[in-house]
């Protein structure tokens, strides 16, 4: 294997091996005139530390593959890392009554760059990096390999910019092999029925790392009037319903999404007519309901991430501050409030200051009961702090 050496800046060898995977592009003591994807070892007085592929158009120059000079990155290495994957997966979530997860979860696999969630027997593959370009034949060949019953491999890797931390993943899909995937994907959750849109919906079309937290409020929900905010398909809309809510207001902005929601609560045999979903501005709502006087039991916030760059982290603490203050005042004493971030910028000590900020200028004395993170098919390796992106609370007016 021809491998190109690229010399590191005086010490950032440590923190490689210490287990980091990103070298950003100033880094490097200099940059080359190679194609993307080329594996290039990296040295520090021309000593091997890491070996990873090269990204020309991304301010993430090279991303880790592999700290150990013996291993060869070709499709060996890739099965490898895939069947690994997908043994985590069966040795360390539930299962049953549930046909949909992440395989594949990036950096945390060992794949960075690289996220692939398998819906019923579909896999759906995220490339992150030009640089995973030329592999995305051998990730197809591993998965068809590895994965028992696999039906098809629908692509979605379009890659955002440098300066952006999380792009909406709106642009339209490719099936790499297999049978056809339909337009809609039809999953089970828990028990729960879903309808993913893995063509053109969010991301891979829906979001697996709430999975435990749709679960949850599936039993916070009883007897509960319930207000989801950026609702999206209606994930914890359904499972509060499906949890004996006496009412579950849905609302998010985009209209294919409030009427997918409508559906999903159809196909879990839930009366749609009985509970309320609209497309709309979910400030708008809010301020709307706070002018009429409405309160609710238990409300949801999900939006999606506000700090999309470093530079905008204050604004998105700011932001959540904000939103959630907004939310406490519709909100019944004694009721509660699930609040997420997916900001990864964004720590979980930050995104707690902001609720507190929001408890207080609300005048709303709050308890946490619930705090929960990503679960295990999204794995976050303690070198990669970046990895633990979601933040989930619940937290009790007293």
């Amino acid at each position: 294997m021809n491998v190109v050496k690229l010399e590191l800046a005086r010490g950032l060898g440590r923190h490689l091996r210490a287990g980091h995977p990103w070298v950003f592009r100033k880094a490097l003591e200099h940059t080359p005139r190679i194609p993307a994807g080329s594996v290039v070892d990296l040295t520090e007085n021309g000593k091997f530390v890491a070996r990873g592929y090269y990204d020309p158009h991304s301010a993430i120059a090279v991303r880790v593959l592999t700290r150990d000079s013996r291993e060869t990155v070709d499709s060996r290495f890739i099965t490898q890392r895939v069947q690994r994957a997908l043994a985590a997966r069966t040795a360390l979530i539930d299962l049953k009554d549930t046909d949909s997860y992440r395989l594949i979860h990036g950096e945390g696999d060992g794949l960075p760059g690289v996220v692939v969630d398998l819906y019923a027997g579909w896999a759906v593959m995220k490339l992150y990096s030009a640089g995973l370009t030329p592999y995305r034949p051998l990730i197809v060949e591993a998965l068809k390999a590895g994965v028992p019953g696999l039906k098809g491999i629908l692509g979605r890797d379009e890659v955002g910019r440098d300066d952006v931390e999380e792009d909406d993943g709106r642009g339209s899909g490719k099936m790499l092999w297999g049978e056809e995937a339909p337009e809609l994907i039809p999953i089970r959750e828990r028990g729960a029925v879903f309808l993913v849109d893995a063509w053109k919906g969010q991301k891979t079309g829906f979001f697996l790392d709430q999975r435990e937290n749709r679960y949850l409020i599936r039993r916070l929900g009883q007897g509960r009037d319930v207000l989801n905010c950026f609702s999206f398909s209606g994930g914890f809309s359904v499972n509060a319903a499906l949890g004996g809510a006496n009412s579950v207001f849905s609302v998010d902005q985009d209209p294919e999404a409030i009427a997918l929601a409508r559906e999903n609560f159809t196909r879990n045999g839930l009366p749609a007519a009985k509970h309320d979903f609209l497309a709309a501005d979910v400030f708008a709502l809010i301020q709307s309901f706070k002018e009429e006087g409405r309160t609710f039991d238990l409300i949801i916030l999900d939006p999606p991430a506000f700090a999309k760059s470093q530079r905008a982290v204050e604004a998105a603490v700011d932001g959540y501050a904000s939103l959630n203050r907004q939310a406490l005042a519709l909100l019944r004493p004694g009721g509660l409030l699930a609040t997420a971030s997916c900001s990864a910028r964004v720590t979980g000590d930050m995104f707690m200051g902001a609720v507190r900020e929001a408890g207080f200028k609300a005048g709303v004395d709050l308890a946490l009961v619930e705090e929960r993170y990503q679960p295990p098919d999204h794995p976050v390796r303690l070198q990669f702090p970046e990895g633990k992106y979601l933040k989930f609370y619940v937290m009790q007016s007293v």
